[in-house]
């Protein structure tokens, strides 16, 4: 079996020839956002801004928006959307105590949250391509039943471990740190550089950017979209899991039972804001890291700059999340424009999902058109590649 492939570019980063100052703008106009936003605050705030203290808090408290982020970028890159992660952290954080007061190793606790993490993703992901709900709506439903669970295992109150049943390992998880970096912010970058190695290098990631662009003509050339999908959901409970975990590991044996939907916010906005950059017009792991840092950045200083606002961070959360949203709806536009030769007016696939879109039909050819005989030996003839987008290329593949 030959294959030949001819790829057709139609992602936002300029064009070869493109001046240098383009493509720095357009490629790493966030990073550079990100630097001076860190040089406004450490002048103005030279004592309390930039100093090592500052940071490791700064890293501390960040690590699990960070994961977060991470698992909401996923789904987004299989053209999903997963609500329920503000409210599976919060369930997580609480069984990851409950299991040891149990009398459970604090392994097997660990173990069980994130295969509890799993089997959750497992159901959005049976709503989302099984009974073809919104994706939308199917975990939004999810976290709130998430969030019955929740209080009806507290019972609306905190749970306490008063015996000292936890193990000492496992508040140790959410407290060592490596050359004075803390610990949880080390899991979570890595996570992010793991999972910025699937997206960009390995085939898995290109499948899941096709079925992002478009599942049907991801199906059409042989990529099993419901798989990916279903895995991209499942991905995402994990590492909501692995966050829930890390929240208990530094809670000093207390869970909360409202402890979860204010990290959807701030998450959703990162990997939003992450879509503006590196990648322009399509999520991506090193973007994500990159908006969990300017909102860090931008809400630390603000706070420093105006203390006692505390509406500083959910003002901040909210217009930058506007502000993401905007750029990424006319990011996406001109890379239809780019993909077609001019304005595209696209129609919600079959699936019924959201999970993409796509062109939509245009006026039937008043030309009639005759199919050609079929060649001796009654082979059919080959039908025209068509082009896939790949993640913000346009691919045309052909297998003979």
């Amino acid at each position: 079996m030959s294959t030949s492939t001819s790829i057709r570019s139609t992602a936002l980063e300029p064009p070869r020839g493109a001046p240098w100052y383009r493509k720095l703008t357009t490629v790493y106009g966030l990073v550079l956002l990100t630097v001076a936003l860190f040089v406004v605050f450490a002048v103005a705030r030279p004592d309390t801004f930039a100093t090592l203290l500052n940071f490791r808090l700064l890293a501390a408290s960040k690590s699990v928006l960070l994961i977060l982020a991470l698992a909401v970028t996923v789904p987004m890159v299989a053209g999903k959307i997963d609500l329920s992660i503000g409210y599976g952290v919060g369930l997580w954080q609480l069984m990851a105590l409950s299991f040891q007061l149990m009398g459970l190793d604090y392994r097997v606790a660990i173990l069980l949250s994130l295969l509890g993490g799993a089997v959750v993703g497992l159901l959005n992901a049976l709503l989302v391509e099984l009974a073809q709900v919104d994706a939308f709506i199917a975990t939004l439903a999810t976290g709130q039943v998430i969030y019955a669970v929740t209080f009806w295992r507290t019972g609306g109150r905190q749970i306490t471990d008063s015996t000292g049943s936890r193990a000492a390992a496992f508040d140790a998880l959410g407290t060592w740190s490596l050359f004075g970096i803390p610990g949880p912010f080390i899991i979570a970058v890595a996570l992010g550089v793991v999972l910025w190695l699937v997206l960009d290098y390995l085939p898995v990631g290109r499948y899941l950017y096709a079925v992002g662009a478009n599942p049907r003509a991801a199906e059409l050339t042989g990529v099993p979209r419901r798989r990916f999908v279903v895995g991209a959901m499942v991905a995402s409970g994990v590492l909501t899991a692995v966050a829930g975990v890390l929240i208990a590991s530094r809670a000093a044996g207390v869970a909360q039972s409202n402890i979860g939907p204010e990290y959807l916010l701030p998450a959703l906005t990162a990997a939003f804001l992450g879509s503006t950059t590196i990648r322009p017009g399509r999520v991506n792991a090193l973007g994500t890291i990159l908006g969990v840092a300017i909102a860090t950045i931008g809400i630390s200083g603000l706070q420093q700059l105006l203390p006692g606002r505390f509406y500083l961070e959910p003002l901040f959360n909210g217009l930058t999340l506007v502000a993401a949203i905007t750029i990424a709806s006319l990011a996406s536009r001109r890379r239809v424009v780019q993909a077609g030769g001019g304005p595209v007016t696209t129609q919600p696939t079959g699936s019924g999902t959201g999970g993409g879109s796509v062109p939509a039909a245009g006026p039937a050819d008043p030309t009639p058109s005759t199919d050609p005989a079929p060649p001796p030996g009654g082979a059919t003839p080959a039908a025209p590649a068509r082009p896939v987008e790949l993640g913000g290329a346009a691919t045309t593949g052909r297998t003979t």
